[in-house]
């Protein structure tokens, strides 16, 4: 399968990043260096260092170059962009253009709120839209009783990215049964109303307001919540089967409160006694007995720490990569179930290299034409 992606960071940039390492042919469409600024250009280690994919750079704002990108897409199986609702079929390079020269493309579109509604034409990033699906207000509280910031960019990746990874699969599925593509209208907001649904469909079927402390999950009970070992260090207790709680209570000393998992009235003073407990100890004995003593308890891992965990390192969580100027350095694998694995080192390219030329002479353009376009800084 071969995608035209249109982002450089974000939600698109995720969702492809996923795509090719399940095999998918992706094709970064970038501007020129004369238009240069008007897209982010990621870190070099950023997105897996664009893995795989093809690069080439178009003025979609020039006739030529509107051209061109009409011949890739009418023989590629996915376009996504993330443009502002309205900025493709401005350009003519929208789903309505696409589908005259290729019936069976699947047009992804990703935005902060959608295609249509009243917050379509809204700015917005992964905090703002965690924000109005319901994930801040389910959230921890900071020091001054705000929602806290989350420790990932759960929006742009869950929400956004897999959000539209799911979508376009599932288009794909559908057009190899039908043989017709669709547009797409990925709202990374409804993706994370989609993340948010336990605590949104309590609310619509029983009138409740979930938030912090409303139940299990958000910090209601002693069994489910974060504790300081004596070294300063942080543990995370997940012990919601009662088993699971026995156990926990048991090995803390605690065992007076086995019969009071869920009893409201108690929960403060098991708190109070379970941190007394995980004070006593630091957090890796903590962890070596209770991990693997049936209790739901793992270490809160620093981003050293993750990078050199023997358990991460035995399952193939990391990989090498080469960079021409910034050498070898590690990175995350493909790591989801099912993904191709890498030969190592992987090699990243700087962003300035382009495929410019091959794709164009794979869809028909002869080399004179090519440093025609190039000459008059249409391509790159």
């Amino acid at each position: 399968m071969t995608v035209l992606d249109l982002a450089t960071v974000g939600p698109a940039a995720r969702c492809t990043r996923l795509l090719a390492d399940y095999g998918a042919r992706v094709i970064k469409v970038g501007a020129p260096p004369r238009k240069a600024g008007v897209q982010v250009d990621p870190n070099f280690h950023a997105y897996g260092g664009s893995r795989f994919m093809k690069r080439v750079r178009l003025d979609l704002k020039a006739e030529e170059g509107k051209a061109v990108f009409m011949r890739l897409a009418e023989q590629s199986d996915v376009v996504i962009e993330s443009f502002r609702p309205g900025v493709v079929a401005r350009l003519g390079i929208g789903y309505d253009e696409v589908r005259r020269v290729n019936e069976g493309i699947i047009y992804c579109s990703t935005s902060g709120y959608g295609q249509d509604g009243p917050m379509k034409t809204w700015a917005g990033h992964d905090i703002n839209y965690l924000a109005v699906g319901g994930y801040l207000h389910c959230a921890g509280r900071r020091g001054d009783g705000g929602p806290a910031l989350p420790g990932a960019t759960v929006a742009d990746s869950a929400a956004g990215g897999m959000h539209a990874t799911i979508a376009i699969m599932a288009a794909l599925l559908r057009r190899a049964q039908t043989g017709d593509g669709e547009y797409l209208d990925v709202s990374v907001a409804e993706g994370v109303l989609s993340l948010t649904s336990l605590n949104i469909d309590a609310h619509l079927a029983t009138g409740d307001e979930p938030g912090p402390g409303y139940d299990i999950l958000t910090g209601r009970y002693a069994c489910y919540d974060i504790y300081q070992a004596g070294d300063g260090k942080w543990l995370s207790v997940g012990a919601i089967e009662s088993a699971f709680y026995a156990n926990l209570c048991k090995a803390l000393g605690c065992e007076k409160w086995i019969a009071h998992q869920f009893d409201d009235a108690a929960q403060e003073e098991i708190r109070h006694d379970f941190r007394t407990a995980f004070g006593k100890r630091e957090r890796d004995e903590w962890a070596a007995e209770l991990g693997p003593g049936d209790c739901c308890v793992a270490p809160v891992l620093s981003m050293p720490e993750i990078a050199n965990d023997p358990h991460l390192e035995q399952r193939g969580a990391f990989s090498q990569a080469r960079h021409p100027e910034h050498g070898v350095f590690r990175q995350v694998a493909p790591v989801l179930a099912g993904m191709n694995p890498v030969d190592e080192p992987v090699a990243v390219r700087p962003s300035s290299e382009t495929d410019t030329e091959e794709l164009l002479r794979e869809v028909g353009f002869p080399a004179e034409e090519f440093e025609k376009l190039k000459g008059a800084g249409i391509v790159a």
